[in-house]
């Protein structure tokens, strides 16, 4: 009776797999299983620290050399951190030349925006806390990395 009971309640995991059931858990592990994608992370983090470099760049320039306002001094940097980025990872992290390069960018630049807007709220509450803008806006750039490297990954150019 109980070997009855175990089998009518335990579904196999392909059946759950066609109703959608773990579908994302599984699709992680095997994702993290692949070379592949641990050499498109590194590729990524070197676009993102040139990205990087440019951005705080621009955006001490814009701040200490022009004296302008820090938060337009961020759009700045980010407009042209952005560019540099989508060349970058268009052409060498995800070699994604699949895809018509217009469709890519406006894909790149909607989740870069949002990478954007979620930095940019970072970088305020920073400066607001008292902190350095430099320095706010280094550690605002960290903080939004993992979530457009997941956009990118998953929406931008994607296979």
């Amino acid at each position: 009776m109980s070997d009855e009971l175990t089998t009518t309640v335990q579904v196999p995991v392909h059946a759950r797999m066609r109703r959608g059931v773990g579908r994302p858990l599984l699709r992680v592990r095997h994702g993290m299983r692949r070379t592949h994608n641990w050499l498109q992370l590194v590729r990524f983090g070197a676009v993102g620290a040139s990205g990087y470099v440019v951005n705080l760049a621009v955006f001490a320039a814009g701040v200490h050399l022009l004296g302008i306002d820090y938060r337009l001094s961020a759009v700045i940097a980010w407009v042209v951190s952005v560019l540099n980025n989508f060349w970058w990872n268009r052409h060498w992290t995800f070699a994604a030349k699949h895809d018509h390069p217009v469709l890519q960018a406006v894909r790149f630049f909607m989740v870069s925006i949002v990478a954007f807007g979620f930095t940019y709220v970072v970088l305020v509450m920073l400066v607001d806390a008292g902190m350095m803008k430099v320095l706010a806006q280094a550690i605002a750039i960290m903080a939004g990395t993992p979530l457009s490297f997941i956009g990118q990954k998953l929406w931008s150019f994607r296979a």
